[in-house]
């Protein structure tokens, strides 16, 4: 409809406007779900009926906290283990410090053939399942620290 014959243009400089008496129309405008004014002009009304309106509520997982834990699977710890296998000495496990490569994880995703010792400071049971099968083992950082106090 074009807005030259709109209701609301008809009636301009009418004092009601089609309503009758002025305050039948007053205060029923567009409130809606708008949050408009809570911080100013709606302030007492947030006291009033909505004291919890601002601030956090709720439950954070603390898997979600753990953004800085670096993981590898074992497929990828067995492409590690090929290129140092030339490196070490026949007969002798491979010694592989993932600290100090930049993981905190070992997982058990994959399959691992050479006999390993890992130092981790975590890891996964299905991890050291395999590398025990394998003929490895696995040394966490907690247990080193109490062998050596």
């Amino acid at each position: 409809m074009p807005h030259s014959l709109r209701k609301t243009r008809k009636k301009r400089g009418s004092r009601t406007c089609g309503y009758g008496r002025v305050g039948q129309h007053r205060k029923s405008g567009s409130k809606g779900e708008r949050k408009a004014g809570r911080h100013k002009h709606g302030w007492s009304w947030v006291l009033r009926y909505e004291p919890d309106y601002f601030g956090k509520t709720g439950f954070v997982s603390p898997k979600s906290l753990n953004k800085d834990v670096r993981c590898i699977n074992l497929k990828d710890l067995e492409e590690i283990a090929l290129n140092m296998a030339s490196k070490s000495r026949k007969g002798e496990k491979i010694f592989i410090d993932l600290g100090k490569i930049g993981y905190t994880k070992l997982l058990g995703g994959g399959k691992i053939t050479l006999p390993v010792r890992v130092k981790v400071s975590s890891y996964s049971e299905t991890a050291l399942r395999k590398i025990q099968e394998a003929g490895g083992e696995i040394i966490s950082a907690e247990e080193e620290t109490e062998v050596v106090s």
